[in-house]
């Protein structure tokens, strides 16, 4: 990934970040990783735990960010975020896979995409 792309993508974290919270969600952890995968962001509001994976793209040159969330990629961030779940020791609560896209400034919000 070369400084451009990394620096968009910390734009796009911290523009997801940032949604959350004005909905009322703490963030508890941002880019954690594992040797499985990574997290871009956890949420909770109340009993609610939620896995958050951001893309963000410059145009949609190269398609819409929701494209790249595959069956794989849900099948992992699924696996990813249980583990971090039992990590935290916060079984019980409820969990919601969520994908951000952001296309230059604008932000798109899909909850509960697995």
């Amino acid at each position: 990934m070369n400084l451009a792309n990394a620096a968009r993508g910390r734009f796009g974290e911290d523009l997801a970040a940032r949604w959350y919270r004005e909905h009322g969600y703490e963030i508890v952890d941002r880019n954690w990783r594992t040797a499985r995968g990574e997290l871009d962001i956890v949420a909770r509001r109340g009993a609610l735990v939620v896995v958050c994976e951001v893309k963000t793209r410059a145009s949609l040159a190269y398609g819409h960010p929701f494209e790249a969330i595959t069956p794989a990629k849900l099948a992992r961030l699924r696996r990813l975020a249980v583990l971090w779940v039992q990590q935290h020791d916060l079984r019980g609560f409820a969990l919601r896979l969520d994908v951000i896209g952001i296309v230059g400034s604008r932000l798109e919000v899909l909850e509960g995409v697995a």
